[in-house]
């Protein structure tokens, strides 16, 4: 009876050292993940941080294309187009 609970211990605590073995490859496997996706989600916040930067880089050159002095400039320079004169211009009116 002694062999047996000697043999018995024995088995248990092969068990628990194994489980435990397991355990802490689990939580050396998921800390190591963890970093990773650390380390992504700040390259990722990077990435998202210069992209909205040349966002407002792209509105403000749109804003600045798009202003009516350099839609004029643009019309008169390149096709050659000129401002009516007053008496060139009729105003039609519907009843």
């Amino acid at each position: 009876m002694n062999f047996t609970t000697g043999k018995q211990s024995f088995v248990l605590t092969m068990v628990f050292a194994a489980v435990c073995v397991m355990s802490a490859i689990a939580l050396i496997y998921t800390k190591h993940e963890s970093r990773k996706r650390f380390v992504e989600l700040e390259q990722l916040t990077t990435e998202r941080d210069e992209l909205n930067i040349e966002w407002g880089q792209l509105q403000i050159e749109q804003s600045t294309w798009a202003t009516h002095a350099r839609i004029e400039q643009v019309a008169t320079e390149k096709l050659s187009l000129v401002r009516p004169k007053s008496t060139e211009i009729y105003v039609i009116e519907e009843q």
